[in-house]
């Protein structure tokens, strides 16, 4: 039996024996403890591993993995254009062509071996509707049909063979609840029912055929960070309200692995995040696991080989950077 599961089975012998008045005082605290216990392990699972730094230290990153190799692109500052790359096998990085102009909060997805980066601030902190892809093979980026709604501080994941975009902060620098989706193979863009909460410095992730947006803040605002998790069903072209993020924050990372959506980090008016939770879909239920080494906002996450790399970001609030590469293994 799962742990989950022994900590509801106490949960559920506690409270009865409780109800019916022949639970001792001893007996429980003696359960409670038990059952604290049988939580804890519950919740404080995984492993976490810190891999060779980055070479330069930023925040505000898209990470996407291609062939074996998770690639850091863009940032905050003077490094807006970077693009490096990490191969795990040697725990190395390398240097690969640069981003066209240098952005930040720009999203990014990986789909058929190549790298799509939509969206973003540039360097004078307008909003951008450029759409760039990179060929690892090539190290070459190429310049697509652009969005139909320039924003940025937004999330994009891939649903069907396209690239879909959601949310951020548009032209005026207001909330934007923009739902577009792009397909390569048509080069063209579709738009779609529009986000429930429109919202900025949120996460997206795919689980099955269903499409989940993921906490985030209000009008670029960290205080007014929201929990709130809307979930997408592509058939039916509708949204609906799921269970929310045990904790409230923004500039988060996710990913999905194993049939869970784990997120990683952010920011909030309590400051700068560790924690590490998942959500299951299927039983529309939080965990929460082993907390993050570092704590970061503006951080990127990505998927490789059954472990999700957690890299870069600011350890403080605000405009503050890192070369942080941890890995999470549940």
């Amino acid at each position: 039996m799962t742990a989950d599961g022994r900590a509801d089975r106490l949960r559920k012998a506690v409270l009865q024996t409780a109800r019916l008045g022949k639970l001792p005082a001893l007996a429980f605290a003696a359960l409670a403890a038990l059952l604290g216990a049988e939580h804890a392990a519950a919740q404080l699972a995984g492993k976490w591993e810190t891999r060779a730094p980055m070479p330069t230290a930023r925040t505000e990153v898209a990470l996407a993995a291609a062939t074996g190799r998770i690639f850091v692109i863009g940032g905050y500052g003077r490094h807006g254009d970077a693009v490096e790359a990490y191969d795990p096998a040697s725990d190395s990085w390398r240097s690969r062509a640069p981003l066209p102009r240098s952005l930040h909060h720009v999203a990014a997805v990986s789909l058929d071996g190549r790298i799509y980066v939509v969206g973003g601030f540039g360097s004078n902190g307008g909003v951008t509707d450029t759409v760039y892809r990179y060929d690892p093979a090539s190290d070459e980026w190429t310049l697509l049909t652009r969005m139909p709604t320039a924003r940025g501080a937004l999330s994009a994941a891939v649903v069907g063979g396209r690239i879909c975009a959601l949310g951020g902060i548009g032209i005026r620098r207001a909330n934007t609840g923009a739902h577009e989706c792009y397909d390569p193979a048509r080069n063209r863009w579709e738009t779609l029912a529009r986000l429930p909460t429109p919202r900025d410095h949120h996460a997206v992730a795919v689980s099955g055929d269903r499409l989940y947006a993921l906490g985030g803040r209000i009008d670029g605002r960290h205080h007014r960070s929201i929990a709130v998790n809307e979930e997408y069903d592509p058939a039916a072209g509708s949204w609906r309200r799921r269970a929310p993020l045990p904790t409230v924050r923004s500039g988060i990372a996710a990913a999905a692995l194993g049939g869970r959506i784990f997120v990683f980090g952010g920011e909030s008016g309590r400051g700068t995040h560790r924690e590490v939770e998942s959500y299951d879909p299927a039983r529309d239920r939080w965990q929460t696991w082993a907390a993050m080494p570092t704590a970061r906002h503006g951080l990127g996450a990505a998927v490789l080989g059954g472990s999700i790399y957690v890299i870069s970001g600011g350890p403080q609030p605000g405009a503050t950077f890192s070369s942080a590469n941890e890995v999470f293994t549940p």
